[in-house]
């Protein structure tokens, strides 16, 4: 089969297409033939060298959300049948003709959608449900701050969380971008580099913050949480120190949080699919969350797809189009 490798660290020009044996199912496990691959932040870091506990990455494909048809299924993988539409997270190997993948981290590919859109929805999805709504028990009427509003994280939390009837607000780098989280149904989207979130957000309160900055904006970020909030962290992009009142946090009763889903077990990722059928996807079938696509690049050109990602220019999920 054709896939991406990785042939040492390094830029994107690292990335290369050859032939590779085509993986076969082991037991739970289905292999599914790759219509369409996600392209996500943690492809860059793992191309790179820098995603904790990558080791030696030469060899490694990557790709960490899928969507495909099943064509085989090994034993003990009752519930999929070959022919079945899927869409699926994976711990690596999504840059290819074929993913062997738990059978348990699928879902059906919902009614209506590409296959370049359902392979948008695994990571973004699985990352925000966990982080928004179980670990910052986001709450219907509360208020959620994403940074980074206009990446593939911050376009889903921004539908989730007005799906789930909670005002949002966001940051994002340019006027482009935030009319963008505006049409999503953002109540509020500030432009970081022309206004402090802080000053335009003080006298709102917020509830619950999905951060992947860090650095400088920690401090403002806990000031700008009511009693009881939460601060998520998912990514550090300005570095993980930052100064805050531990005093705060003990009278204000504030949780600060933060998870990474790639290194987590495969039952905790299996519960987490399992919750995400149950209270996400309804909300993509009624038509309340749906990905939005900046583009599609065929699989060769990855190393495209990735000089696209690192240069933030992008609004929404990028994604490789693999079986055309």
């Amino acid at each position: 089969m054709k896939a991406i490798t990785v042939r040492q660290a390094g830029g994107p020009d690292v990335l290369q297409l050859g032939d590779t044996p085509t993986p076969r199912p082991a037991a739970g496990q289905v292999l599914v033939r790759v219509q369409a691959a996600g392209v996500n932040r943690p492809d860059v870091l793992l191309r790179q060298g820098k995603y904790a506990g990558s080791g030696d990455v030469a060899g490694s494909v990557p790709g960490l959300e899928i969507a495909g048809v099943v064509e085989a299924c090994g034993p003990g993988a009752p519930r999929w049948q070959p022919g079945d539409a899927v869409c699926a997270l994976l711990a690596s190997g999504g840059y290819a003709e074929y993913a062997v993948v738990d059978a348990r981290h699928c879902l059906p590919m919902p009614a209506g959608l590409s296959p370049v859109e359902a392979a948008a929805l695994p990571e973004t999805v699985f990352t925000v449900w966990h982080n928004v709504f179980q670990r910052g028990a986001l709450q219907p009427g509360e208020t959620l701050l994403v940074h980074g509003g206009s990446s593939g994280i911050g376009t889903t939390a921004i539908q989730l969380g007005r799906a789930l009837g909670s005002r949002v607000a966001v940051t994002a780098g340019s006027d482009a971008k935030c009319a963008a989280c505006r049409d999503l149904g953002a109540d509020w989207a500030i432009n970081y580099k022309t206004e402090d979130f802080e000053q335009v957000l003080k006298g709102e309160g917020v509830d619950v913050i999905l951060d992947m900055v860090g650095g400088d904006y920690i401090a403002k970020n806990l000031r700008l949480l009511r009693d009881d909030g939460s601060l998520v962290f998912i990514n550090a992009t300005q570095g993980g120190a930052g100064a805050f009142d531990a005093l705060a946090v003990m009278q204000r009763r504030l949780t600060i949080t933060g998870s990474t889903l790639r290194p987590r077990s495969a039952d905790f990722k299996a519960a987490l699919a399992a919750a995400v059928e149950q209270y996400v996807w309804p909300l993509v079938a009624a038509g309340q969350l749906r990905p939005l696509i900046h583009q599609t690049f065929p699989l060769a050109e990855a190393a495209a797809a990735h000089q696209l990602l690192e240069s933030s220019a992008h609004i929404g999920k990028i994604v490789l189009e693999v079986g055309k």
